[in-house]
């Protein structure tokens, strides 16, 4: 069977959309209500956070294990397992009033981070080549457009004093539903390449994530000269290359050395990483600016819901009409162009706003590129990630996108803290200049992340193929015995 003769159930793109929506839903619906968290169970807004931080640093441990567990195990099974696990942890979030037992629920909501990269090993895997980019983008873009949705339900569920656990509630709904779907829509094929994971890399990578990631997110409590701070990041780059050294001895190393030496590939990752700060600049700043106090001399007095729906949710809704279009612009323009337009459609609303905020309309406006181009650039990177991976490698592959975007998402997290939390007015809310900066910081992230882009990455037919005759047909060989075998369901 060919590639183009592939057959998929009709509802399998819009069931892996929504599959995907779980990730940026989990990610973001706790955040605005971290208060009434701590209030509820009477702990510090520093204990409290690490219903984040445990979050976080569960899916950068188990996001590039999952992945390739997917590849080498089959898409389905660890797929709906991950959902299981996702809703393990959502039933107990919704029940516990303990904070501990709250955090754990959190790690085991991390795990939905594995959905991505497997929903675009799915899609890589069923669908034929021409409806690829356009699937990719689709489900691609939902990652953009669920946390905005998971904010304005975070508000209807809260307002007026709502019990926080519905959120959790929320969350079971919505994993279940997805589980169903996947269920239904994803066939059973084996796995996907075969062989073996690379438990060793795998936790050295986990570990050298976690020692990356707890500082940028504890920094801002820890201090950033702090000791602890400074040897978690000094110890972070020594495991990096223990992991890299450990890469490159293995017989089937988690992810290629090859690929760390991609430069495509790298340079996609980068401007992943860029985009993820971008997403969050643009969350937290102008969540927390439209909130403040108008009296103070800028903001809006926003509720959680106003805020939510007013000025995030027009955002959001972009994000789902422009996704189809990225995959349009993927097609036609290639993902480079797709990928460097998105950064300047992004810089260009990140410099709106820095400049001009004194009017809600300019507020929502400005959001609403920012989202657009979150949205293109979500459907930019998986097909160029994929032109450079063999399948079998599409999962974890995927997954080093995702950890790339989740460490910019920190950094992000880490900067805007620390910017809003060291220039106070007399009453002990930020100065307007702090967010400023904070948007101009994004529109710099994102002039940044295309310049490397035009630059680093090759334009479409630029390529030279250096591969011999024997090693295209032995290649060429190796991907028809790999789709004969998923056609068969061996």
């Amino acid at each position: 069977m060919s590639t183009t003769e592939k057959q998929a159930s009709p509802v399998l793109i819009p069931a892996l959309a929504i599959t995907v929506m779980v990730v940026a839903l989990l990610q973001t619906v706790v955040i605005p209500v971290l208060a009434d968290i701590g209030k509820a169970l009477n702990a510090s807004s520093s204990a409290v956070g690490w219903t984040v931080t445990a979050n976080l640093l569960a899916a950068a441990v188990l996001t590039p294990i999952l992945g390739r567990l997917g590849d080498v195990r089959g898409r389905r099974p660890v797929l709906l397992g991950i959902l299981l696990v996702v809703a393990a942890g959502s039933l107990l979030a919704a029940l516990t009033t303990s904070l501990p037992l709250l955090i754990l629920a959190r790690i085991l909501q991390g795990a939905s981070f594995g959905l991505f990269p497997l929903a675009i090993g799915v899609l890589r895997d069923e669908l034929p080549a021409q409806r690829l980019t356009g699937a990719m983008a689709v489900v691609s873009g939902t990652l953009g457009i669920g946390g905005g949705i998971g904010l304005v339900l975070t508000g209807l569920l809260t307002r007026d004093g709502g019990d926080y656990h519905r959120i959790f509630w929320l969350s079971l709904a919505v994993t279940l539903v997805s589980l169903v779907l996947a269920a239904v829509t994803v066939p059973k094929h084996g796995p996907a390449g075969g062989g073996k994971i690379d438990w060793l890399g795998g936790g050295v990578l986990g570990a050298g994530l976690v020692l990356l990631l707890l500082p940028l997110s504890q920094g801002h409590e820890w201090g950033w000269a702090s000791p602890a701070t400074i040897g978690c990041l000094v110890a972070s780059v020594i495991v990096f290359a223990l992991w890299i050294v450990i890469e490159r001895r293995v017989d089937e190393p988690l992810v290629l050395p090859s690929l760390l030496a991609n430069r495509p590939f790298m340079i996609t990752n980068a401007a992943g990483l860029l985009i993820g700060v971008a997403m969050f600049v643009s969350f937290l700043g102008v969540s927390g600016f439209v909130q403040a106090p108008s009296e103070v001399g800028y903001g809006f007095s926003a509720s959680v819901l106003a805020a939510s729906s007013v000025y995030l949710l027009p955002g959001a809704l972009a994000g789902v009409v422009v996704a189809p279009i990225g995959g349009r612009l993927v097609h036609r323009f290639g993902g480079r162009f797709t990928l460097i337009l998105a950064s300047l459609v992004g810089a260009v609303g990140f410099t709106f706003i820095a400049v001009l905020h004194t009017a809600s309309w300019q507020l929502i406006l400005g959001v609403l590129f920012i989202n657009s181009a979150v949205s293109l650039g979500y459907a930019a990177m998986p097909a160029l990630i994929v032109d450079e991976v063999r399948p079998d490698q599409t999962g974890v592959a995927n997954s080093v996108n995702s950890i790339a975007r989740s460490v910019g998402s920190s950094l992000a997290s880490a900067v805007v803290i620390t910017l809003l939390s060291s220039q106070l007015l007399p009453i002990g809310l930020p100065k307007e200049s702090s967010y400023v900066i904070a948007f101009v910081i994004g529109a710099v992230g994102l002039t940044l992340s295309a310049v490397i882009v035009a630059v680093g990455l090759p334009r479409p037919g630029s390529r030279v193929d250096t591969r011999t005759a024997l090693e295209i047909e032995q290649e060429r060989a190796t991907s028809l015995a790999a789709e004969w075998s998923t056609v068969n369901g061996r």
